[in-house]
């Protein structure tokens, strides 16, 4: 079984739904989910928030949080997740932004990727992974990878 399919089967035992809110990713981490056949009944919707005023119109990212961390940041993550949570009334989201390349800065270099993951009733957990000038399609299929750990692991938890 892939890892979207085992995660698929993990949240239908459960009774939980899904939703996703990237923007590095553009939607693969959906893709993902959505290449399972049956994944409707727990793969609500994904949020595909390239831009800042996307992450604040769909997902209600505070404009100050922009500002004061960048839109790849923990502090953003955590707000992407949490907004899809919300939004898309679903009991478990996860959110990615990111630097997939070329280009990035000292501060924020090439491959660094930022990851939000929002529980119903838990504190969201939020962790940047460090991918490296891998090329761009590498960090974006390292994420996609890294974001289905995080759910799966969620997922496992009591």
């Amino acid at each position: 079984m892939s890892g979207a399919a085992q995660i698929l089967a993990l949240a239908r035992a459960r009774g939980i739904r899904i939703a996703t809110a990237e923007s590095c990713t553009g939607g693969l981490i959906a893709g993902a989910l959505t290449e399972v056949a049956g994944s409707s009944d727990v793969f609500d919707r994904g949020f595909v928030t390239y831009s800042n005023a996307a992450k604040t119109e769909m997902l209600g990212v505070q404009s100050q949080t922009l500002t004061d961390f960048g839109a790849v940041s923990e502090e953003v993550a955590r707000e992407m997740a949490q907004g899809a949570l919300l939004r898309a009334r679903v009991g478990l989201a996860v959110s990615v932004t990111g630097i997939a390349g070329p280009g990035g800065s000292e501060v924020k270099p090439e491959g660094r990727v930022c990851f939000g993951l929002a529980h119903t009733g838990q504190e969201v957990i939020t962790e940047t992974v460090e991918f490296g000038a891998i090329g761009r399609a590498q960090v974006r299929q390292a994420t996609v990878a890294h974001a289905l750990v995080l759910l799966d692991r969620a997922l496992r938890q009591d």
